[in-house]
């Protein structure tokens, strides 16, 4: 790679850091089947992305932002339901109208603390009589 592509490119792009994470992602581009927007001349995918990063051939905010793309993988919707505040309010209240859930209302926690205690019991009555002792458990190294 010759030293003077690199030194272009430090004009264009100031961090070396970010040159060598821009310069892949178009030499990655490049590998796949992008076409190139210079000569080739017999020069790797690397150097060919220096040298359009240097001629600004392409545009480091652009490679930077399909860097970004394709290493992110979640992305957070601005509106994940596509309408507005006054919309997503008016559909909750809908809701608790069909769930019959109002303010006036409230879920007893006893009622939560029976239906727990008879899941727990059911739960242990599915134990084998054989589990009570930890004695049978054995294990092989």
């Amino acid at each position: 790679m010759a030293r003077v592509t690199v030194e272009d490119c430090i004009e264009k792009v100031e961090n070396r850091f970010d040159l060598v994470l821009l310069a892949a992602q178009r030499a990655r581009q490049l590998s796949s089947g992008t076409v190139t927007t210079l000569s080739r001349d017999n020069d790797k995918n690397p150097v060919i992305a220096l040298r359009e990063i240097a001629e600004t051939a392409v545009s480091p905010e652009e490679l930077e932002q399909l860097l970004i793309n394709n290493t992110q993988r979640f992305v957070q919707a601005d509106n994940p339901f596509g309408k507005d505040d006054d919309d997503e309010e008016s559909l909750l209240k809908e809701l608790e109208k069909e769930m019959d859930l109002s303010s006036d209302s409230e879920v007893s926690d006893e009622s939560f603390d029976d239906d727990f205690a008879k899941a727990l019991e059911a739960l242990a009555d599915q134990l084998p009589d054989d589990m009570e002792d930890d004695s049978d458990l054995s294990f092989e190294k």
